[in-house]
Order: structure tokens, then sequence, then C-alpha cells
């Protein structure tokens, strides 16, 4: 039995704790596919789920959410590549994917999808979720 999501959406978010995408959405059990990372952005393992989503599980739809007070837009890549070098031993062969302005994170998110040629239904759209006021809006 496939685990298709009724909605035929996917949700591409931040794994931040405050955010609980079926609330934000108002969607039930069952409804998406939701892929959580840090910041919500757009990584070769969100691509991986996403294609498998979209390919096998009929997904339509990808909601890119990302959020202020995101923890991403307070270091580098550089930063934290140097933190878990001095920590670890060794540099990350990844990278965080930090980034220093959030609506164009949304928007450079968004098109990355848009232009994936893993994604057969690459109709995306992106939106900032406020911590603070739990408003929800979207980025053109």
């Amino acid at each position: 039995m496939k685990a298709a999501p009724a909605k035929k959406l996917a949700v591409l978010t931040c794994m931040d704790a405050r955010l609980d995408p079926r609330a934000i959405l108002g969607l039930e059990k069952g409804d998406a596919h939701v892929i959580r990372n840090a910041g919500g952005v757009v990584s070769d393992d969100a691509i991986r789920s996403l294609a498998i989503s979209q390919h096998l599980l009929g997904t339509e739809e990808i909601l890119v959410i990302q959020h202020t007070g995101c923890g991403l837009l307070t270091f580098t890549d550089e930063e934290f590549a140097q933190r878990l070098e001095h920590e670890c031993g060794s540099r990350p062969e990844w990278r965080a994917l930090a980034f220093t302005d959030l609506e164009r994170s949304v928007r450079d998110s968004v098109a990355s999808l848009r232009e994936c040629p893993f994604l057969p239904r690459p109709k995306a759209k992106g939106f900032v979720f406020d911590i603070e006021t739990a408003e929800l809006r979207e980025v053109e």
C-alpha cells in the first residue's frame, strides 16, 4: 500500500520546533508529505524526498515554508564549517546552506524547485511564517 498524501501536497519546511506545518496549513493527518530540515531549504536530500514524493506517490504541489527568527540567519556556512573543524577535527563536505535574507531564500528555493529536472510537476509556492504573529505570508 502506498502512502500517497490525500491533498497531493508536499511541504518543505524548517525543523524548528516552533513550527507545526499541519496546524499552520489546516491539514489533517495523511493530507501532505512534510519534509523538514534546518532552514527549510532546498538541499540534495530535500530534492531526493520530493522526487520520490512526486514520481512514486503522486504529489503535484510543493509549498516551501521558512520563518522569521530562523537560526540559519545567524551564521554563515564558513563560520559553521570552521566550528565543526574546531570541534570535530574536520570540515564537512556539505554546506549548512545558511542565508542572510529570508525572503530571498524563499524565492531562491522556489526557483530551484521549479527548475529542477527531477521534479515532473514543479508547481511550487513559497511562504514566510512569522513566529511572533503566526501569520503565513506568501512570497511572490
